[in-house]
């Protein structure tokens, strides 16, 4: 709880803001006025490659009519007819009739009525009129106007048909402004931004097919264009992390500033939404939100030419003309790195909404601080934020799906849904193959909305090209540029221009693609056909859906829909949305299937060509690989940009590595049989709670007396922003920046590995055997999260990272399951940090030998560490070989000396050649080893990994130490000369000792004569020393915790077994009674007193009565705290780095502010033999500090048993064994300090002989007798035995488990497990298995064995 008030705390400092500025743009009436029709022309006089289109004001269509001029029907007056079609040939529409009446199209333009929006074709009796749609029944002479002949039967009649604007529609509604006909049998196609009614209007047994098209504009006004400019901003000053870009007025009225004369009775024209993108030259996007209106402007602002322009005045006497206004557009704007395009409309509207009514109390400065100032980033403390404006508006702001796929404003339902299946698929094409598009529609936002998808649709690909969403009109030259591009712009611009011949125009509102006839058309069966088909047959059937579900937007004005309905109702298109974006992401991850196989990683000193894309890429091998039908569009698609900036980002640390890596999770998914059934983006629904933030408007303010303050704010027209009028908080949201690489990897995994580590968690908790090496994965994944912060601490740095390297090879050898490759990713940063690049490419190759391919982030650090980092030189000096060989020849003149001794005594006879060849071959031998010595292929290991006999171990099942290859034979001899003298002094004393552990010895001890008790205590005196020579105080550890439902002592491997894959659960299970509980760390610091003492030796100290419960009654040198799951510590250790810093681990405060955490890492690290410098941190401690002295040292022994038993009750077995063989010192035979509890005195049964006999049967592989020995030895003794045995039930298994481990020694444990499982079988036949379950006799679960046995626990009683 603690830590997680920390964490809101932080989120609350750090909070992002959500809109960073707040612009006005629009016509400056104190400033210049650039008009842009002369700066067109000005432009493109230069360009040959555009040509200019007539630019005069074309009024809506209005009216049609068919005529029969072959009946004498003349044109109606105002109305044109169509003649011809587009290619020059008779646009007759009856031409295939028999009785040709000669028919024609006419139409007649104006603004008196409301325009014709659309133009149809009806099939009478196969086709049904839709709702508000007109049929051209009768030509204006009441004539037949069916396009049929005329005797054919009524079921066969084909009308024109047209649908008009209603009446309340305003002035610039859109409307169908030019018709013309075609025939496609005369090569005539329809215009560019023209939409083709795909129904043939000859119907008769010959001529040729003939079709209407039309096109659909915007009917202006007489109107002045000019260039926008800033009018007002908020803030005045740029923001540091993110100043206002200059073009930003442009961006708002893409198609300049238009002043304009109207007539007085012209309808209220409703804001334009549209929406922009800008790309800063790092590549980061900022997303901008306006909307357009029109307000009054006043005449006395223009010249005479102007107002005559304009119709303002009369052209021959100048006079005014008084039924018409004078109107200018104006855009207000916000700009935001978050694209809420939606919520950003709401706001925009009611800002809008607030400058045309009034008056109010507040101005508007106001209400738009507020909403900067006061509305965060949604995050997951606060997912749901209700943001009031005012008393009737709100909005809802929600935190985006968290998904690994990068934040855009792009909208696949807008993609889809504008260009269809076969248009969409052949985008894609488009966009991988790099070419020019040109996408243009009527509508601003729905261009930003589907050109952010056509870019977001190539992931993990990503388009480096130029890219403008909404293009300005006088930024246009941009279509000339000689490299592809994307850019969106308003369909009036080819009103004005045509587009370049090279380019790929799209119209979003006819779902039309225009192509060049130079070149082959784009199809989207050009890409790969399995794969491209499973795409088009994947966006068919969104498609159908997609016209079901997308109906009018819903009105969210009450609270009650925002709070209870809007979820339910945005769920299903939100739905559709990652559906539309999985079909892409699923062709993205076939079509690069197997990618990861063809980089090549840098394994040698680089040069200049290391980081070209052919040295980090097979490229030819991954054109093999693909099909031989396939090889054009990969061989287009590995020439672009995109591709080889993808392959650099695979290569090196990006930003980027989060998403990557997520790329290549599902690029294993579809490596199946049916890839489309494959589900790659799985929704992060853990944000989506119910806390929903309020936001209130800001406060009116009150008169003195607390009466109400006047309404004093109106505004005829949006005015220019106040800066003293806006609230300027102190406490302001910060302005978000831009994350780079992080500099450590070490505390991170991606959001996508964590998710990952939990489901082979989940799947590992079922399968006994790999349940205990996916917790021992986890236990090494701690101590590399650990790593930076020991080697930091270590003099010898690059010893530290050879001993990483060797336990890296130790877990291979152990087959220890990895959730992850933080161990590898952590080691190759280290290796760059510390400049060790030949050791950063070993471990790249144990991972691959340990069959682990490794990721996007793991790749990028290695290629990072042995590009920056600093090579070996590979020609070393004559000074350092001669060097090297003078000490191998003195090495072997060494041993040649008692043998020149023995030839000259006469002692070695005629064996002296066979000698000196044996020096000869010493020799060559000795310099190859010695040279592989100092090259560093051997590495002195940390203290505690020598065997008995003092050479090092090699990796073995059984051991956790870890250290280097065994130099046995010459080999060994002469490494052990060249070693100083002081060490080996060392090596001999430890070998001295160690060959008198208790390992063998005790074992061998029940079938060998007793040892003398003179040589007992020698031996153990010898040992105790030997072991506390060097620490003063102790920290002995236990995990042995009480189950409190049924009184039961659970042991280390049984809670292992018992906890879960979630690393959020701290519970574990008991094996007796199956309830869950929270185990626990149980801890006492002792003194052992200074070297050289008797206290040393005697090492005797009383523990007070813990009392009738684990945990009670504890002094001030014991402590407990929560024995956490590997998985669980994981989590809390991240979690502290992130918030905290890597610094942490090293503070003296980590022991005391994070105490839980720091005794679960002592006790894993020292469970598993690995070096670090947790116990130094002991040493300072207050704990340790009040009975130590000053660089005095600490050493921790973990104890399987209870450090709190009742010693009310019986002693253990063990126990009473140790008494019985223990030396007046107290001593245990095995050199371990014997713990005194101050038993109390019992009459117990359990003598010495008893004792020797239950350890014969076991040895004797008669476990069934000694356990019935045991219970009829209970069954003698008189009251309730069994409770007076243990207060804490101990249960059989764990009496003669700990006896034979305290008279027989760790070896025997594997082999009594197998005697007892066996023994047990046989008396469950006879005593029931109640019976024993009652006594505790049942022996642990197989998962717990194999904890115990993959964690090897070094572990005394």
């Amino acid at each position: 709880e603690e830590g997680d008030e920390q964490t809101d705390g932080m989120t609350e400092e750090k909070c992002p803001q959500l809109v960073d500025y707040f612009v006005v743009a629009g016509l400056d009436p104190a400033g210049a006025w650039r008009p842009l029709d002369e700066d067109a022309k000005t432009s493109t006089s230069s360009c040959s490659s555009s040509s200019s289109s007539s630019s005069r004001a074309v009024e809506s269509v209005t009216d049609l009519a068919v005529i029969a001029r072959g009946l004498g029907e003349e044109v109606p007056e105002g109305f044109t007819c169509i003649e011809r079609t587009l290619g020059g040939h008779s646009a007759e529409l009856s031409a295939g009739l028999i009785n040709n009446p000669h028919l024609y199209l006419c139409y007649r333009r104006g603004r008196d009525k409301p325009p014709i929006l659309d133009l149809g074709v009806l099939y009478e009796g196969k086709d049904q009129l839709k709702q508000s749609w007109y049929v051209i029944e009768t030509t204006p002479y009441s004539r037949s106007a069916s396009l049929c002949s005329g005797g054919a039967p009524t079921a066969h009649r084909v009308f024109l048909t047209y649908r008009r604007a209603l009446d309340s529609q305003g002035l610039h509604m859109l409307g169908v402004t030019d018709i013309g006909l075609l025939l496609p049998s005369k090569g005539e196609v329809a215009p560019h931004t023209f939409c083709r009614v795909d129904k043939n209007l000859n119907t008769g047994m010959w001529g040729p097919a003939l079709y209407v098209c039309y096109k659909r504009a915007v009917a202006k006004a007489n109107a002045l264009l000019y260039k926008a400019s800033l009018i007002s901003r908020y803030p005045d000053e740029d923001l540091e992390a993110f100043p206002l870009p200059e073009s930003v007025p442009v961006f708002c009225l893409p198609m300049g500033v238009t002043v304009e004369s109207w007539p007085l009775n012209t309808k209220y024209q409703l804001p334009v939404f549209s929406t922009f993108v800008l790309t800063s030259a790092s590549g980061d996007k900022v997303y901008g939100a306006a909307i357009q209106f029109y307000e009054s402007f006043s005449r006395e602002l223009l010249s005479e030419r102007q107002s005559v322009r304009l119709g303002l005045l009369s052209v021959v006497d100048r006079r005014p003309i008084t039924n018409r206004s004078l109107q200018v557009k104006k855009s207000i704007c916000v700009l935001s790195q978050w694209p809420f395009f939606t919520v950003f409309q709401k706001f925009l509207t009611f800002i809008y909404r607030y400058s045309i009514s009034g008056p109010h109390v507040l101005p508007l400065e106001k209400h738009i601080s507020s909403f900067m100032h006061n509305v965060p980033f949604p995050s997951p403390q606060r997912p749901r934020i209700l943001v009031q404006l005012s008393p009737y508006d709100n909005l809802l702001l929600c935190q985006p799906v968290s998904s690994p796929l990068p934040l855009s404003g792009a909208s696949f339902l807008k993609l889809l849904q504008n260009l269809g299946p076969e248009n969409a698929c052949t985008l894609l094409l488009a966009v991988l193959t790099e070419h020019k598009l040109l996408l243009h529609s009527l509508r601003p936002d729905v261009l930003t909305s589907v050109s952010e998808a056509l870019v977001s649709m190539s992931f993990p690909l990503r388009w480096l090209c130029p890219y403008i969403p909404l293009c300005p009109l006088q930024m246009a030259d941009v279509l000339l540029a000689p490299m592809p591009f994307i850019v969106g712009v308003h369909s009036s611009y080819f009103d004005l221009y045509d587009p370049p011949t090279d380019v790929v125009c799209v119209d979003l509102d006819t779902n039309t693609i225009f192509q060049s006839d130079e070149k082959k058309p784009l199809s989207w069966r050009s890409l790969p056909r399995k794969h491209g088909k499973t795409l088009f047959n994947s966006l068919t059937v969104l498609h159908k859906t997609l016209e079901k579900i997308c109906t009018p937007g819903q009105e969210e004005a009450t609270l009650e829909f925002l709070l209870t309905d809007y979820d339910q109702i945005y769920r299903s298109q939100k739905q559709l949305e990652l559906e539309i974006q999985e079909a892409f992401l699923r062709f993205m991850s076939c079509l690069l299937r197997g990618y990861r196989t063809f980089l090549l990683p840098i394994t040698q000193a680089p040069s200049d060509t290391t980081t070209d894309c052919s040295s980090l890429f097979n490229l030819q091998g991954f054109l093999k690989s693909r099909d031989r039908t396939q090889q054009k569009i990969y061989s287009q698609l590995t020439r672009t940009q995109m591709f080889t900036q993808f392959i650099e980002e695979c290569s090196f640390v990006s930003d980027r590595h989060a998403c990557l890596e997520f790329f290549d999770e599902c690029v294993q998914k579809v490596d199946v049989e049916k890839p489309e059934e494959v589900r790659l983006i799985d929704l992060d629904e853990t944000h989506g709670g119910e806390h929903t933030v309020f936001i209130m408007p800001p406060e009116e303010p009150q008169e003195p007396d607390g009466s109400e303050c006047p309404a004093l704010y109106s505004y005829e027209t949006f005015p220019t922003l106040k800066p003293e009028l806006f609230d300027r908080p102190q406490d302001q949201l910060r302005v978000p920046t831009k994350g780079s690489a992080p500099s450590s990897p070490a505390p991170r995994r991606t959001k996508q590995e964590i998710k990952l580590a939990q489901k082979r968690a989940q799947k590992y908790s079922a399968v006994p055997d790999m349940w205990s090496k996916c917790l021992l994965g986890h236990c090494y994944g701690l101590w590399f999260i650990y790593l930076p912060t020991f080697v930091r601490a270590e003099t010898a740095k690059v010893r530290a990272l050879h001993t990483a390297y060797d336990v890296l090879k130790h877990m291979e050898n152990r087959k220890v399951v990895l959730p992850d490759e933080v161990c590898y990713r952590i080691l190759m940063q280290l290796c760059g940090q510390y400049g060790q690049p030949v050791l950063a490419v070993r471990v790249l190759l144990e991972m691959k030998k340990a069959g682990i391919t490794p990721n996007t982030i793991t790749y990028g650090y290695y290629n990072k560490a042995v590009l920056e980092s600093k090579w070996p030189s590979t020609s070393q000096g004559g000074r350092l070989r001669w060097a090297k060989l003078r000490n191998v020849l003195l090495a072997v003149a060494q041993f040649r000396r008692p043998i020149k001794r023995r030839q000259k005594s006469g002692s070695v006879g005629s064996r002296g050649q066979d000698i000196n060849i044996f020096f000869l071959y010493l020799y060559f031998t000795g310099v190859f080893i010695l040279l592989q010595h100092l090259r560093g292929k051997y590495y002195t290991l940390p203290a505690g990994t020598r065997d008995s006999a003092g050479r090092n171990k090699a990796v073995d099942e059984n051991y956790n130490n870890v250290s280097s290859p065994p130099r046995g034979g010459l080999a060994g001899k002469l490494q052990q000369l060249l070693t100083p003298t002081r060490h080996r002094v060392s090596v001999r004393r430890a070998a001295s000792v160690d060959d008198r552990r208790p390992g063998g010895g005790a074992g061998r001890r029940v079938s060998e004569p007793r040892q003398s008790r003179k040589a007992q205590v020698a031996e153990t005196l010898l040992k105790a020393k030997e072991r506390l020579v060097s620490a003063t105080s102790e920290v002995l550890m236990s995990s042995c915790s009480l189950c409190r439902s049924c009184n039961s002592l659970v042991y280390d491997e049984e809670i292992m077994a018992g906890w879960t894959s979630d690393d959020s659960n701290l519970n574990s299970s008991c094996p007796f009674c199956y309830a869950s509980f929270v185990p626990f760390l149980n801890a006492e610091i002792c003194d052992l007193g200074p070297v050289g003492s008797p206290k040393l030796q005697i090492c005797i100290y009383d523990i007070p009565d813990p009392g009738p419960h684990i945990g009670s009654g504890k002094t001030p040198n014991s402590f407990q705290v929560a024995y956490l799951s590997p998985l669980v510590l994981r989590k809390e250790l991240e979690s502290l780095l992130e918030n905290e810093g890597e610094a942490v681990l090293a503070q003296p405060q980590f022991l005391e502010n994070h105490s839980i955490i720091f005794w679960n890492l002592v006790w894993y690290f020292q469970r598993l033999g690995l070096p670090s410098n947790l116990l130094q941190l002991v040493r300072a401690s207050p704990l340790v500090s009040q009975f130590t002295q000053v660089n005095s040292a600490v050493r921790v022994r973990l104890l399987w048993d209870t450090l709190s038993p009742d010693t009310d009750q019986w002693p253990p077995l063990y126990i009473l064994w140790r008494i019985h063989n223990s030396t007046c010192l107290l001593l245990p035979p095995g050199g371990v300090p014997m713990r005194s509890y101050s038993w109390r005195r019992h009459n117990h049964p359990f003598t010495l002989s008893f004792l020797e006999e239950v350890l014969r049967w076991v040895g004797m592989n008669e476990v069934h007798k000694a356990i019935a020995l045991f219970l009829d030895t209970l069954a003698k003794q008189p009251g309730s035995a069994w409770t007076q045995r243990c207060g804490f039930i101990l249960g059989l298994y764990r009496e003669f488990l700990f006896l034979t481990l305290a008279a027989m020694g760790k070896d025997h444990v594997a082999a009594f497990d197998k005697k007892y499982k066996a023994a047990y079988s046989r008396l469950s036949g006879t005593l029931g298995r109640e019976e024993l379950r009652r006594k505790r006799a049942q022996p642990p679960s197989p998962k717990a064995i194999d904890c115990r046995r993959s964690f090897h626990p070094p572990l005394e009683c």
